[in-house]
């Protein structure tokens, strides 16, 4: 059996000493790191730039558009599953309906964005994005609407 060697305070002290220093060194290493990709990517990648052909998938849509899409598909449908927590929970607990107005505000200007500079995905997306959030906001006043009325009814 073998029994671990005692611990002396002044080899605690080095050991914390070691780590700090490690820390130190890490954080040094990272920040040249940073740095040098930052300047890697400043000073002339214009090479490796993509640039915008028309798709492989879908002829008629630019491959930027096809990238629009799929990145609007997610962000559009993140607000989704609160949605659907809500109308499972019939109750608008845990919903902040001014933030979800603020949004629909706002991706109203993203429609009319992509209107100016002819985006397909900034448009249909958005507009997806409006509706969703106009039905979450519907919902919640619903359910906050039947919850007072229960609260009402209820003897204290």
């Amino acid at each position: 059996m073998i029994l671990p060697a005692p611990v002396s305070p002044s080899s605690s002290r080095r050991d914390r000493r070691r780590a700090r220093s490690c820390g130190a060194a890490a954080r040094r290493l990272t920040t040249i790191a940073v740095l040098v990709v930052g300047a890697v990517a400043i000073g002339g990648c214009q090479g490796f730039v993509p640039h915008d052909t028309a798709s492989l998938l879908i002829p008629t849509f630019r491959r930027s558009e096809i990238v629009g899409f799929v990145a609007g598909f997610g962000t559009t449908f993140a607000a989704v599953p609160d949605l659907l927590a809500m109308f499972r929970r019939r109750s608008s607990a845990g919903m902040n309906p001014r933030m979800v107005s603020i949004m629909a505000v706002f991706q109203v200007l993203w429609i009319y964005y992509g209107l100016l500079i002819l985006s397909r995905p900034v448009i249909a997306w958005n507009t997806i994005a409006v509706g969703i959030n106009l039905l979450t906001v519907a919902a919640y006043f619903r359910f906050a609407r039947r919850e007072s009325s229960r609260s009402s009814e209820s003897p204290t």
